[in-house]
């Protein structure tokens, strides 16, 4: 999946894959994680957020199963 960088100092960049409804996090750690079952809308609400780490904490952390790789 590819990743668009991100200008945040928690989240590095953040990939999306439609068919699946899969988000992929780098976060600045180094830690990668997917998130299942996502909307589209959330995906393109985290690209508009102006604080992505903290709608990535509002709204997708804790709200869907995650793996990490």
């Amino acid at each position: 999946m590819r990743r668009k960088p991100m200008d945040s100092s928690a989240i590095a960049s953040v990939g999306y894959d439609p068919k699946r409804e899969t988000l992929e996090v780098e976060f600045r750690s180094g830690n990668v994680y997917r998130y299942l079952n996502v909307p589209e809308e959330v995906y393109q609400d985290l690209l508009q957020a102006k604080s992505k780490g903290r709608y990535f904490g509002s709204h997708i952390r804790g709200q869907y199963t995650s793996t990490r790789d």
